[in-house]
């Protein structure tokens, strides 16, 4: 009963063990679903089941009849005008980090905005290129085309670079997008899009970080057109870097001047844009401004043959045939692939995720990993390269008003008429202007790096996962590296549940709350009872580490202060044998001075002897280890007399967890501490049960409810055991022996405990 009284509470109820609250509660009988069970449910078939399908699969069918054309069509048209323009530019960009010409660049931009339209969930995302997908493609291209006969390892621009090279990345390109987009489709349909969990926000954070350090390296030898062979190896950063600052004297001072210039005016009206988004009616498309006037300015003033600076070049209007993909890149490139569905599904996904919260609509994982899967295969077929979505370019798509995939559309459309009609206008377009378009986007990832001291506050592991990702991508490449930060990560939850900061509980404030007794002052310890608490799961790798903590908390080893007692127990047994120990009321009387056996005979010929339960039903007497024993026999002495698991933060043990766990209950009860496990759910019972954890010793009256029940239990517990004393036996406070009921002797101490009030 639970009676209000103000801010305060009373609660009147029975002291609960977990045996005593399943007398008192009838428990449900619960069907558990089998794996049989979910398999009938998976294949039965219903009109409504085939709808849902439906609907899942083609989330267009769900929002299109519902499209209020009046109000959105309008806002959705110039959304999508806007965000194509970009996505123009961006695909040409992005394809020189994939290290083909960029006319491919717009194949990746269109096939992945029309496919998205129809299977994904976001209403807000632009799919599409992205920077880190792009460079992660570019490296695996650039890897494969090193054993290509004939290549020189130069790829600077398109006049320097035969056309079967060019073909060759092209399609190792597509391929490498197919696979991406077949590992997506196939986890998608397998519904483990649960999997991009183990990418935290700390590991995508480092990983984009060092991966926008890449692109920045990356594009140096198109910002100064320099001849800087292909790297792919661990550390190729840095060689990369040699190479550009070793031949620097060769710059061509066209492109550097006129990328410098671009990237200063693109980052100031960027950061125009972001200071004054409020009052903007549309952000000022910056990077289309820039672009027409830097082709405007190179072609009228031939930059390329005055300054022999490297154009855009020839761009093919119309799409180029489907090709099949290779199946020996496959086999080369899967570790590559793998990685890059993942990345790019965890960026899409966590932007998309940012946008559903803001607008308040559903979004569905495993159904994005469809819509990325099939637009990097149709991507791919088309000689496209794999995509995701770029954080500005569906910033632009939100902010400039799109309401829905409509505007993924328009933007679409954008992208056709450029391939079919105006491309060739881009053509006088220096490359160097697309490197420094590609490096004004990577302001965001970059101002990353001011998450390491945020971090460092907060949490200071995830501020090294974010330390250690950054340097693993940066100095071992972003496949070797992000291979490397996921298992370093992984490693960290590990070692924070191997190494675990256990506590001692206190009572505070004489209530029903018990906190870690070094961080109150007005705190409360029941004499003679410890309350450990673990805050972590118990399994293989830290059972060792719970065992010592646990011993360090109460302060002795109950392993050794068993093997002790035993030891003295075979010594008091002889003596007593021969005749030469007597008992009194006032104690033990030894009428010899030595023993023979000595503690190493029993250590050494008596070990597993000495860890069996203290058996002393043979004697005529009862041992209190506390009290004095003959022949100056020494065994530790001990207050505790219970002990408190708190496990209620224990999720799971597993097998070997449970026989160590097991055996350091078994070590304290065999030495008379009660020991108590409280807080664990219906399920860690079952499991207990279910592997025979209780026996004799270890019983199943040991679980309680909560702390208090346990403590409330141990006081009425004491209280009891004292109320057998009668007042006779008692001397100043102290018994110096008392019957037992085989009229046996036993010494002890008492002092009547004070008032405990709870």
């Amino acid at each position: 009963m639970i009676e209000p009284f103000g801010n305060q509470y009373i609660v009147a109820r029975p002291v609960y063990s977990t045996n005593a609250f399943e007398e008192n509660h009838k428990k449900r009988d619960r069907h558990h679903k089998t794996l049989l069970d979910h398999l009938r449910v998976c294949f039965s078939c219903s009109p409504q089941k085939a709808k849902r399908i439906v609907l899942s699969l083609f989330p267009i069918a769900s929002w299109l009849p519902a499209y209020r054309l009046k109000e959105w069509l309008l806002s959705d048209i110039v959304s999508g005008i806007s965000t194509g323009i970009v996505s123009v530019l961006q695909g040409l960009a992005f394809a020189l980090l994939v290290t083909i010409p960029p006319g491919y660049g717009l194949y990746a931009a269109f096939f992945s905005t029309i496919i998205y339209l129809f299977f994904g969930t976001s209403k807000h995302i632009s799919a599409g290129p992205f920077p880190i997908l792009s460079m992660m493609v570019g490296a695996a291209t650039v890897r494969l085309a090193q054993n290509l006969p004939g290549n020189t390892g130069s790829s600077n621009n398109s006049t320097s670079n035969s056309s079967s090279l060019d073909d060759y990345k092209v399609m190792v390109a597509a391929s490498v997008t197919v696979l991406s987009g077949v590992i997506q489709l196939a986890l998608g349909f397998l519904r483990i899009g649960f999997v991009v969990i183990y990418l935290s926000e700390s590991l995508i954070s480092g990983f984009t970080t060092a991966a926008a350090v890449h692109v920045l390296v990356s594009q140096l030898k198109f910002i100064f057109q320099l001849t800087v062979p292909s790297q792919e190896d661990p550390c190729s950063i840095f060689k990369v870097l040699y190479s550009v600052f070793s031949q620097i004297e060769k710059t061509n001072i066209a492109d550097l001047v006129t990328a410098l210039i671009v990237l200063l005016v693109v980052s100031i009206f960027k950061e125009i844009n972001q200071r004054f988004k409020d009052k903007l009616p549309v952000p000022i498309p910056i990077e289309f401004i820039v672009t027409v006037i830097a082709t405007g300015v190179s072609y009228g003033f031939d930059f390329h043959r005055r300054f022999n600076v490297a154009v855009v070049g020839k761009m093919n209007p119309g799409f180029e045939p489907p090709n099949a993909p290779n199946v020996t890149v496959f086999q080369e490139t899967i570790g590559d692939c793998f990685a890059i569905a993942m990345v790019g599904f965890a960026v899409a996904f966590s932007v998309a995720s940012v946008y559903s919260l803001k607008h308040d609509y559903p979004l569905d994982g495993n159904q994005e990993l469809i819509a990325l899967g099939l637009s990097n295969i149709v991507c791919g077929a088309f000689r496209g390269f794999a995509g995701s979505t770029a954080l500005s370019r569906s910033a632009v798509q939100e902010s400039t008003g799109g309401k829905t995939q409509i505007a993924g559309l328009i933007s679409a459309i954008v992208v056709l008429i450029v391939i079919l009609a105006i491309g060739f206008l881009l053509e006088p377009l220096q490359r160097s202007v697309l490197a420094a378009l590609a490096l004004g986007n990577l302001k965001g990832m970059l101002m990353q790096f001011a998450e390491i001291r945020r971090l460092w506050r907060k949490d200071k592991y995830d501020c090294l996962i974010w330390v250690t990702t950054c340097i693993f991508t940066i100095v071992l490449g972003l496949g070797l590296g992000l291979a490397a930060s996921v298992a370093f990560q992984l490693l960290t939850i590990v070692f924070r549940t191997q190494f675990p900061k256990c506590s001692t509980l206190a009572n505070i404030g004489r209530s029903n709350i018990y906190k870690n007794k070094k961080d109150y002052y007005d705190m409360y310890e029941l004499k003679g009872v410890k309350i450990f608490r673990c805050p972590s799961p118990i399994y293989f790798a830290n059972i060792g580490f719970f065992k010592q903590k646990l011993i360090d908390a109460v302060g002795f080893s109950p392993l050794r202060i068993l093997r002790k007692r035993n030891k003295a127990l075979r010594k008091i047994r002889k003596l007593q044998k021969q005749g030469l120990l007597q008992v009194t009321p006032k104690g033990f009387i030894c009428t010899v001075d030595t023993i023979k056996d000595s503690d190493e005979e029993l250590d050494n010929n008596q070990i597993q002897v000495l860890d069996e339960p203290i058996d002393t039903t043979d004697l005529p007497f009862q041992i209190d280890w506390n009290d004095q024993l003959p022949l100056n026999i020494e065994v530790p002495k001990i207050s505790l007399h219970s002990l408190i698991l708190d496990f209620s933060a224990v999720s799971f043990l597993d097998v070997s967890s449970m026989r160590g766990l097991k055996s350091i209950l078994q070590e304290f009860i065999r030495i008379k501490v009660d020991v108590y496990i409280v807080g664990v759910d219906d399920d860690f019972i079952e499991k207990l049960n279910r592997y025979e954890f209780f026996d004799g010793e270890v019983k199943t009256s040991i679980l309680f409810l909560t702390i208090h029940d346990a403590v409330l239990h141990i006081s009425m517990k004491k209280d009891y055991s004292t109320s057998k004393f009668k007042p006779s036996q008692e001397k100043d406070g102290k018994i110096d022996f008392t019957i037992n009921t085989n009229g046996g002797l036993r010494n002890r101490e008492y002092q009547v405990p004070g008032e405990t009030k709870f």
